[in-house]
């Protein structure tokens, strides 16, 4: 753990204000403010954590904001790393971190096709999985499945011979 302090204390200098966590012994927390990013996410790959596993999104509607969790992972020590940061949802775009890591490029999309959060400088934000989609992103708690299903496929009867006995639609 002292040397996770170490890595934290030089956080601390390039981030300011950050708020961390222990989940395991192993793994660990750390929230930023999106200023700091680039410097603390490239100060951690200096440190070894050189194996992005993952970037995901949280939408917190209430708040107004997008959480965006990087995952990193260092294998010389075992210990896994999430650094969160919080964007408007208004205007949520956040830089790319594609030259650190390469990458990037498709959790960029994925999290960009999903909730609609923008990645400058990832040029490649074309859709992996959502094709001709004309919607709001769907992970975002604003949108509405149900009115989706609704709008796109019609109502429709199916004739299920596979229920069994007794057994209908509505049950």
């Amino acid at each position: 753990m002292s040397s996770m302090n170490d890595k934290l204390n030089e956080i601390m200098l390039m981030a300011g204000q950050f708020t961390f966590s222990e989940i395991t012994k192993r793994q660990f927390s750390v929230n930023i403010k999106s200023s700091g990013l680039l410097s603390v996410l490239g100060l951690l790959r200096q440190k070894g954590f050189t194996h992005l596993s993952l970037i995901t999104g949280i939408d917190r509607l209430n708040d107004e904001k997008f959480e965006v969790v990087y995952t990193l992972f260092c294998w010389e020590s075992g210990e896994t790393i999430l650094v969160s940061t919080l964007v408007d949802r208004k205007t949520p775009v956040l830089p790319t971190i594609m030259e650190m890591w390469p990458v990037a490029r498709f959790y960029e999309r994925d999290v960009h096709e999903f909730f609609g959060i923008v990645f400058d400088g990832n040029p490649d934000l074309k859709p992996l999985i959502l094709e001709n989609w004309s919607e709001i992103p769907p992970m975002r708690k604003d949108f509405d499945p149900h009115k989706y299903s609704k709008e796109h496929f019609p109502d429709r009867k199916y004739n299920a011979d596979f229920l069994p006995e007794g057994g209908g639609e509505d049950e």
